[in-house]
């Protein structure tokens, strides 16, 4: 505790300036770029937790769970970008996928994107918070740690082995569609002063909420394809919203968004397809959808009819400049978490399970600061494209915000990184509260170390 309290005390007014930091690599001759896809199996087995320990764990697979992802040769170190279809990868888990595919694709970790898609029948991989919760001996584990493993050693072979089947990368597209009646914002039922008294979440079944406005969304699905000459080799699609349709029957599904690709993806086998959740920390399908099993194949659709929109107008231009620029920050904890009362908390016998494991990732969040092991926010320039990678749960006013920044940039936002702060609000919503806000573990002050760092890899 003492560190901790020293440690807050010397990040107070300049924490910015303290762990912002700026690492920029830019290659300009692309004759030599090469890319490399690949994708392979993370289906978590029976009995296994589902977003973190506190619904019911894994009965049956609908469909199956993928991490896929794409590896860039040729501009300098080799870059990585993944995806993966569970619910999070926080603080050491993510750190570990980082490290594990920077190593089987011949580079450093901090050139290594890593994002889920946040689906919640899934796994959700804290390692420091299945430690604290282990050693209770009476609660779920909260990812299986052998499990865990078994998808790092099946990625680092299926990398290692996608190499050797890179590609010639020569050209780029973009193109964006409007996805309808699928966001909303989940923090539109406000009290006069602008309170959030109710959210509305994935799914909602109060009529009055959902017959309020559509809020703030980002409505776009942007696309960004790379081709070998007119060939499409990967095409990498973004959208900021919750992907959930219903969830916590034990039916694994990488549910609407997933389900999208997939469709997308059998219809053009040679081209891997990813998808990315955008800045998604306060929308979701609220408004649209009443969690019934018949809205899951309706929100499938809409969201693919985006895809498809997105693709209508690419046009496919020579990809002459690549620059990769990363950014670091360390976020101080909120003042309110006390790691003594987290560590009652989660020793409380009497307390539901989700109020005992969610203090287990608050009090890994504490353990991680302490330990100064900051967050990596990165950013791939190609051409007028950027394909900005931000952490956690942010409010998609942060991706909006990278729009207005570079106006003239085609900008491609995923967020869900490093989950490590759960929910990241903007800095006026913290005096609103509601859920979002009572769930962040980082105080304000994220705000201005997120929009800064966005700043700086978008210049």
């Amino acid at each position: 505790m003492h560190n901790r309290r020293r440690f807050l005390k010397q990040t107070g007014a300049a924490a910015a300036a303290l762990f912002l930091s700026l690492n920029s690599t830019c290659k300009r001759k692309t004759a030599n770029l090469r890319l490399a896809s690949f994708r392979f199996d993370v289906t978590p087995p029976p009995g296994h937790s589902c977003c973190g320990g506190w619904i019911k764990p894994v009965e049956a697979v609908d469909d199956s769970l993928e991490a896929l992802g794409v590896v860039l040769l040729g501009a300098g170190k080799p870059i990585v970008l993944c995806v993966v279809d569970w619910t999070g990868l926080l603080n050491e888990a993510h750190v570990a996928w980082r490290k594990t595919l920077a190593e089987a694709a011949g580079t450093t970790p901090d050139r290594v994107a890593v994002h889920v898609v946040h689906q919640h029948n899934a796994p959700f991989a804290c390692l420091q918070a299945e430690r604290l919760a282990a050693e209770q001996g009476d609660l779920p584990h909260i990812i299986d740690v052998d499990f865990f493993q078994q998808c790092l050693k099946r990625g680092r072979r299926v990398v290692k082995e996608s190499l050797k089947e890179a590609q010639p990368l020569t050209h780029i597209a973009h193109g964006q569609g409007r996805v309808q009646k699928v966001a909303s914002n989940r923090r539109v039922d406000r009290d006069a002063d602008g309170h959030v008294r109710a959210m509305r979440g994935s799914s909602c079944r109060n009529a009055e909420r959902r017959a309020l406005p559509e809020g703030l969304v980002d409505p776009w699905l942007r696309t960004v394809v790379f081709y070998n000459n007119n060939k499409k080799i990967a095409s990498l699609h973004y959208y900021a919203t919750h992907p959930m349709s219903y969830y916590g029957d034990g039916r694994v599904s990488s549910d609407f968004a997933g389900l999208a690709r997939k469709r997308r993806q059998q219809e053009e086998p040679d081209c891997l397809h990813l998808y990315f959740t955008g800045c998604a920390g306060n929308v979701a399908a609220g408004k649209y959808n009443d969690g019934s099993p018949e809205m899951r194949p309706i929100l499938t659709d809409r969201v693919y009819q985006g895809i498809l929109s997105s693709e209508e107008k690419l046009q496919p231009r020579p990809l002459r400049r690549v620059a990769w620029e990363t950014m670091e920050m360390l976020p101080p904890p909120r003042k309110s978490l006390s790691a003594e009362k987290l560590q009652q908390e989660i020793a409380d016998s009497t307390a539901s399970l989700v109020n005992r494991l969610r203090p287990a990732f608050e009090l890994a969040w504490l353990h991680r600061v302490g330990k100064k092991i900051p967050i990596v926010l990165s950013a791939l320039h190609l051409n007028d494209v950027t394909l900005l990678h931000l952490p956690a749960e942010p409010f998609v006013q942060y991706q909006l915000r990278a729009q207005q920044m570079a106006p003239r940039r085609f900008i491609a936002t995923a967020g869900y990184g490093d989950g490590g702060p759960w929910y990241i609000p903007t800095a006026e919503e913290y005096a609103n509260g509601g859920y979002e806000v009572s769930e962040a573990f980082c105080d304000p002050q994220v705000d201005e170390m997120m929009t800064e760092g966005i700043r700086k890899l978008l210049d």
